[in-house]
């Protein structure tokens, strides 16, 4: 019996969707004085500070890590296909993972703007937990999917 593979492709575009999120600028602040871009590792503000008390930004390392384990999981499952239940669970993980990166630069983005009184322009990576989140939940599906066929299998034995 032949097993199709495709959660190990949902699970390469849930990793690399990631990826993108973790090293791309996901958008920008424009304030009166000042341009953030907003990445995972943090809130930068653009060009040279010309006094020392002038807003920098804000580190989101823990944004960053998050993002970074949503991009590691999914690229590790693929290759624990001989352990389903492993597999199973590390997609539900990794799903988590990319929830919680969602959810991070939403809140802290917009706070840190609201504080200007301005908005985020969003670019269109910020879409990618959204797509990954899909993949990894296809992904699961997949995977049990499979776990199913395998244990029919067994049985005709």
């Amino acid at each position: 019996m032949v097993i199709q593979r495709w959660q190990s492709v949902m699970l390469l575009i849930a990793g690399v969707m990631m990826g993108i999120f973790s090293f791309c600028s996901l958008g920008q602040i424009q304030s009166e004085a000042y341009t953030f871009n907003v990445t995972a590792l943090g809130i930068c503000r653009e060009g040279i500070a010309t006094a020392p008390d002038e807003a920098t930004g804000m580190s989101t390392i823990f944004l960053f890590i998050v993002s970074l384990l949503a991009f590691i999981l999914p690229i590790v499952d693929i290759f624990c296909f001989k352990n389903l239940r492993l597999q199973k669970n590390v997609a539900l993980i990794s799903a988590l993972f990319t929830v919680a990166a969602g959810i991070i630069v939403a809140f802290t983005s917009s706070g840190f703007a609201s504080g200007f009184g301005e908005n985020v322009s969003w670019s269109i990576f910020i879409c990618a937990p959204i797509v990954a989140l899909i993949a990894d939940i296809l992904a699961f599906r997949l995977i049990t999917a499979d776990g199913k066929k395998l244990r029919a299998a067994d049985r005709l034995r």
